[in-house]
């Protein structure tokens, strides 16, 4: 038998108990501190069902000084929210996201399944309204908001779809909605943001510094915060996604799900695990903002230093406390993927699926190919689909450079009439295409001896690439691969 204190606002002297018990004791003792109507309540709890969590009741209207209660959920009013992630609260989130969400079918990948050996499927959230699954836990959380609490004004940091779905959820709430994003959040997103009505505020780097920026404009105006990822509440809307691949594909294998903060993952891990325990869910982080995989070997919640990828939807410092024992109850492994293979997993995408995905929505389709199993039933979750045309450009510029598609190669030969058409012509006879090049007289003080042509072209790939090669080579060049500049 354990107990938690925790201090009432009414009389800061004393401490009330949040009192666990062994299942088969069973309590019927009710007591009151200073006339309040404080009453306990049996409730089973989904994670850990030999314990029974004894809730504690309070006249609503007075506040907690400290908030916790279930595996770090918020200790409230809970005769009005329950802060469990529960199938009961589940199976309600998902009649509430009914309202704002699209129907996102399962999607068959010929091409990753041909090259992983597996069934690979994608559930395309980013085709969602707002363009990626953040919509479902903003609407779900607001949807538990009282009239007074929406009606102060609601207040989130974001990186971006977070952003956008609180701004729409607020929307259809007719509730104010102020959003403090990082400066470096892509221009789309900050533009579909005020969109919706939002008031959008840019401070901060990294999402943490605009997290910071976001408590303080709550803490001077009264508005209400909605966290985008350490809210058990947000989170059992994000897990609604579960509940729909499993039900389309019900002897589902592995579930591939992104992590920035950990709701996604925290959501649908639970429920997977709820529904079928057999269910393997493994979270995909970038290698440069792995805070949940080195929190999950240090045992605790840890922040990390700095953070340096281009998933700048999942650009997180420090995951979210409350939702980290769910994670290291329900998550059987994480994978860390490297900027270079989003790169490349955008082009897959483009080509073969004919789809925009986010470079945080694209961990999962990169760490497809890294899972060691065969003739299993898999699903990538692509998280969202916000993304600008530069750095779709970008992406898809230096995809085609990974995958030697595009290249450079640098050749000597004399400055004299003929030599450009010499070159251009072993080129030609390999079906190389030259998009571009650059002529550099001052590579030698002898120009008659040796002039620089850097040559960018297409290839149809590395095999491609070799064969261009070996033709110079034979034609009498040297020639060097050089970085390629498109």
């Amino acid at each position: 038998m354990r107990d938690r204190r925790v201090k009432n606002s009414i009389s800061p002297e004393w401490t009330l108990l949040e009192i666990r018990t062994p299942k088969r004791h069973d309590f019927e003792h009710r007591e009151s501190v200073h006339g309040g109507d404080m009453r306990d309540r049996r409730v089973k709890n989904s994670i850990f069902p030999k314990w029974t969590l004894l809730e504690i009741r309070t006249p609503k209207g007075h506040d907690f000084e400290h908030r916790e209660s279930v595996h770090g959920g918020d200790m409230r009013d809970l005769n009005r929210r329950n802060t469990m992630l529960t199938l009961d609260q589940f199976e309600g989130a998902c009649e509430v996201v009914k309202r704002v969400t699209l129907e996102t079918k399962l999607v068959y990948s010929d091409f990753l399944s041909t090259h992983t050996g597996n069934k690979v499927y994608l559930k395309p959230e980013n085709m969602q309204f707002t363009g990626a699954y953040k919509v479902r836990g903003a609407y779900y959380k607001m949807s538990t908001l009282t009239e007074e609490e929406r009606a102060r004004g609601l207040i989130t940091a974001s990186a971006g779809n977070h952003a956008q779905g609180v701004a729409y959820a607020a929307q259809c709430y007719g509730a104010k909605a102020t959003i403090v994003m990082p400066t470096t959040t892509p221009l789309m997103k900050v533009n579909r943001t005020k969109g919706y009505g939002a008031e959008v505020v840019l401070f901060g780097d990294v999402y943490d510094e605009a997290c910071a920026k976001a408590y303080e404009l709550a803490d001077e105006h009264g508005y209400t915060f909605i966290h985008p990822f350490d809210d058990l509440t947000v989170a059992t809307g994000q897990g609604t996604i579960a509940m729909e691949i499993v039900k389309e594909l019900p002897l589902v294998d592995y579930i591939l799900v992104p992590i920035g903060g950990g709701g996604l993952a925290a959501g649908v891990s639970t429920l997977a695990k709820l529904l079928n325990p057999k269910i393997q869910v493994i979270g995909v982080e970038p290698a440069g903002a792995n805070c949940m995989q080195e929190s999950i070997k240090a045992g605790k919640v840890t922040t990390l230093p700095r953070v340096n990828t281009i998933a700048d939807g999942t650009a997180v410092k420090t995951p979210g406390s409350k939702l980290f024992p769910y994670i290291q109850q329900n998550l059987d492994d994480i994978i860390t993927i490297q900027d270079e293979e989003l790169v490349v997993a955008f082009l897959d995408m483009v080509e073969n699926h004919k789809m925009v995905v986010e470079n945080s929505g694209l961990l999962s389709v990169a760490a497809v190919k890294h899972l060691k199993v065969r003739d299993k039933k898999v699903v990538a979750i692509l998280s969202g689909g916000n993304m600008d045309v530069i750095t779709m450009s970008s992406v898809v510029q230096q995809g085609l450079i990974f995958r030697d598609r595009i290249f450079t190669v640098s050749v000597l030969l004399p400055d004299k009439p003929g030599e450009l058409c010499r070159v251009s012509g072993v080129i030609a006879g390999e079906s190389g295409n030259v998009i571009k090049l650059e002529h550099n007289q001052f590579v030698s003080t002898n120009r008659n001896a040796a002039v620089e042509l850097r040559i960018t072209m297409e290839a149809f790939g590395t095999e491609h690439k070799h064969q261009i090669m070996e033709a110079l080579e034979k034609g009498g060049y040297q020639p060097k691969l050089v970085r390629a500049n498109i």
